[in-house]
């Protein structure tokens, strides 16, 4: 290879760089925990894009299930973890299907 075309290759090195950084930075990941029979936090406000997991940090396996069925995890034991990205704008609300008292609620600005 040409030493001639280097300043063109590093120019657009630099740029693919620039935008994987920016889409970084723009749709950051959110964790949720289950932990105590209890999401944490209850309730999040994250962008539109935005991926949140939520981790089990209890002893016993919980899901987590959107209320309108947009998504839905399998059982998570110890330590596993269930990711979701918001796409839209809106409000969801979600529970563990096997303890229905543990709620939470995504708001996606």
């Amino acid at each position: 290879m040409s030493l001639r075309y280097l300043p063109s290759a590093l120019a657009v090195l630099a740029l693919t760089l620039r935008a994987v950084a920016y889409a970084d930075a723009a749709a950051p990941a959110t964790i949720v925990m289950a932990k105590d029979f209890m999401f944490a936090p209850v309730a999040l406000r994250v962008s539109a894009g935005s991926t949140v997991t939520w981790t089990n940090d209890d002893e016993e396996p919980h899901t987590v299930v959107s209320e309108s069925g947009l998504f839905r995890s399998a059982a998570l034991d110890t330590n596993e973890s269930f990711s979701f990205k918001f796409e839209q704008p809106g409000t969801y609300r979600y529970a563990c299907s096997i303890h229905p008292r543990m709620v939470g609620t995504i708001v996606v600005q």
